[in-house]
């Protein structure tokens, strides 16, 4: 159960190596011990050293699940693998593949693979999530989007629409859920300093994963359905979102 502050007693982390997950696993673990389970690609070399940084971060236990994103018909049992081991408080879905965006719109093998990992699979897992949760009558779902997705651009358009898909997906089924008990929070990052973005020049409001899982974990905290990190990032695409196309196109972004 999550308790009156908002305190989960078991996570669930779909994406069990994403440094951005992790961080905001972190963050609960530093208010008090709880139970991680995540949800690794089968192979993942950095398991060992994941399991072992949450065991020293106060986790009360560790368990590794398989979890192939685009492995759809395994994903009911991975969900329920997770359940029996304890009723997940907190599911965060943290996967997904950037690529190389001028790579992306010009081979369909690379666009459909970022296609199911991003979207496809995110759906996938996030309907199974839904019915968890509206069974149990609670839980909170932390969707990670991006801002690549609220206004997709030319420079990164094949992931942006994956992302575009993905926000509404989880928002709408924020919606679907609220009236039986679960919530969910859909994440707008800008650039976050993690391996994936190691290769991309370094864009203005760029944040480490430990500031964005501060403030992920306030807004789930609050019962917030939606948040942009850093918070001035919501102010900024207001303003992008009005200007004309024309002009906008000849922006350096």
């Amino acid at each position: 159960m999550i308790d009156a502050t908002g305190n989960p007693q078991t996570v669930l982390l779909l994406g069990g190596t994403s440094e951005i997950g992790l961080a905001i696993v972190a963050e609960y673990l530093s208010k008090l011990p709880l139970r991680v389970v995540l949800g690794v690609q089968p192979g993942d070399e950095r398991t060992g050293a994941t399991v072992a940084d949450l065991t020293a971060k106060g986790a009360t236990a560790v368990d590794v699940l398989d979890f192939d994103a685009t492995a759809f018909d395994t994903h009911p049992g991975v969900i329920d693998a997770a359940w029996q081991l304890a009723d997940v408080d907190v599911a965060i879905v943290a996967f997904g593949l950037l690529g190389d965006a001028e790579q992306l719109w010009q081979d369909q093998a690379a666009a459909v693979q970022i296609a199911q990992v991003n979207y496809t699979g995110a759906v996938s897992v996030g309907v199974l999530l839904g019915q968890k949760m509206k069974a149990q009558g609670y839980g909170q779902i932390i969707a990670m989007s991006t801002v690549a997705g609220e206004l997709v651009r030319r420079t990164n358009f094949v992931y942006g629409s994956t992302k575009a898909g993905l926000d509404g997906f989880y928002r709408l089924l924020g919606e679907a859920l609220a009236p039986f008990g679960p919530k969910v929070l859909v994440v707008r990052p800008g650039q976050v300093r993690t391996r994936m973005s190691a290769h991309v020049k370094e864009a203005p409001l760029t944040v480490d994963p430990d500031q964005l899982a501060t403030q992920v974990v306030d807004a789930a905290r609050n019962g917030e359905k939606l948040i942009w990190v850093p918070a001035p990032f919501r102010f900024v695409m207001i303003v992008l979102k009005h200007i004309p196309g024309p002009i906008f196109r000849l922006l350096p972004l």
